[in-house]
């Protein structure tokens, strides 16, 4: 059993490491290993029995050195201060990748809104806002929706802004309905970040996606809906898998007919007699290998005995260090979560973007720029990664680090 990391201490290690893989003195490290500004607050809410439940609530704010900081905000169980700064430094990175004006931001509330009802959920949205009120804006910090919160708390949050400050600052949430500022795109933004980076990396390893065989580690609405699009671009899905276990057929399954049967808490394998398991699924021949369950499942023995070409990360971390350093030796292209998953975060940028300029641009016009912005991110890892002979999860970092660092020094902070 190897050992838990930290999510903070881990986040810190990556920045460190870009810095000097990039050649950056240790003042630079200093001013990025921490957020800038760490507000925690505290939510009286009346709940519908009368009584009254105080909530913890997080915003935490990296670095504003390139431009506000922007990020969602969660409400869980299991939010943590550290987790909120690690998942804020985080949010940075991505945006260095795609070359965005943000810094990263990051929130949380430390609640369970599947045990709360609807009036509740409005009461602590507003709340929290009302608590954070005088540390963002957009020219601030840019919230979105993250974990458990969705369009209808973005638009609670919204309005309870714009009645505190009496103005329209449509630009200051993103995630928000359509009719009130929304973008389209956002629902598939992850998927299409997805797709996108997969389509190139399938070109470098000369790879014809019509022909391609899949393996999907999780079949949840994400991907169901990514066994979908590679299906219209030809692929053949050979293996899916969810909590209960794992199919899989080297002719191909039937994902249409395994999406139809899915139960209410989207379980499909447990209707077939004796499914793999993940591991055994993990282990089974295939081109693209897309492991979006368990976080660090692909452990350095495993990495060992993988039979694909390429294995993409959908938003955890599946691969250790070890793993991603053994995947790279063994010429297996890895796209790091870091990377493939940036789609929500451009589309959440494309909708600052219309709510500034107050045009909003077709579905159309949001593919082709997901497209620009998310294809040359790749495009410039990509190059790193091969010209330096480094993985694509460091060069992912470097390429996330590096605008904070140059604007850090430029603007004379160290």
């Amino acid at each position: 059993m190897e050992e838990q990391v930290d999510v903070l201490d881990s986040m810190q290690q990556v920045v460190k490491t870009a810095l000097e893989q990039l050649g950056y003195p240790k003042e630079i490290y200093d001013v990025l290993k921490e957020p800038m500004r760490l507000l925690t607050v505290r939510i009286p809410v009346k709940m519908d029995d009368g009584q009254t439940k105080v909530f913890t609530g997080y915003r935490a704010q990296h670095n504003d050195v390139v431009g506000p900081t922007k990020g969602g905000i969660r409400f869980h169980p299991k939010v943590t201060e550290r987790e909120v700064k690690a998942r804020a430094m985080n949010v940075s990175l991505q945006s260095g990748i795609a070359d965005l004006p943000f810094g990263g931001g990051k929130g949380g509330v430390i609640c369970d809104p599947r045990k709360m009802s609807f009036q509740e959920l409005e009461r602590l949205s507003r709340g929290y806002i009302r608590a954070i009120r005088s540390v963002i804006g957009s020219g601030k910090d840019i919230l979105s929706s993250d974990m458990f919160t969705n369009s209808q708390m973005m638009a609670w949050m919204l309005d309870e802004y714009e009645q505190i400050h009496a103005l329209d600052a449509s630009n200051y949430i993103t995630g928000k309905p359509m009719v009130l500022g929304g973008t389209l795109g956002k629902e598939e933004a992850i998927v299409n970040g997805i797709m996108i980076c997969l389509k190139r990396a399938a070109k470098q390893k000369e790879i014809e996606l019509a022909e391609a065989k899949v393996i999907i580690q999780g079949f949840g609405n994400a991907g169901s809906l990514l066994a979908k699009q590679l299906q219209k671009n030809g692929a053949t899905i050979v293996g899916i898998a969810d909590a209960n276990g794992a199919l899989y057929d080297e002719k191909g399954l039937d994902i249409d007919y395994l999406i139809d049967r899915k139960d209410s808490f989207g379980m499909v394998t447990n209707l077939f007699n004796h499914p793999l398991s993940h591991e055994q699924l993990l282990r089974k021949e295939c081109d693209i290998l897309i492991p979006a369950a368990i976080e660090s499942q692909i452990t350095n023995h495993i990495a060992s005995s993988l039979q694909a070409a390429i294995v993409v990360e959908t938003g955890k971390r599946s691969a250790t260090d070890e793993a991603t350093d053994i995947l790279h030796q063994r010429g297996i292209l890895l796209i790091p979560d870091i990377l493939a998953s940036i789609g929500d975060l451009v589309v959440s940028y494309f909708e600052w973007v219309q709510n500034n300029q107050g045009y909003y641009w077709s579905e159309e016009k949001v593919k082709e720029e997901i497209e620009t912005v998310i294809g040359r991110a790749f495009d410039k890892v990509y190059q790193l990664s091969a010209g330096r002979k480094i993985n694509m999860r460091l060069a992912s970092y470097m390429i996330g680090v590096r605008k904070m660092a140059e604007a850090t020094r430029f603007r004379g902070w160290v």
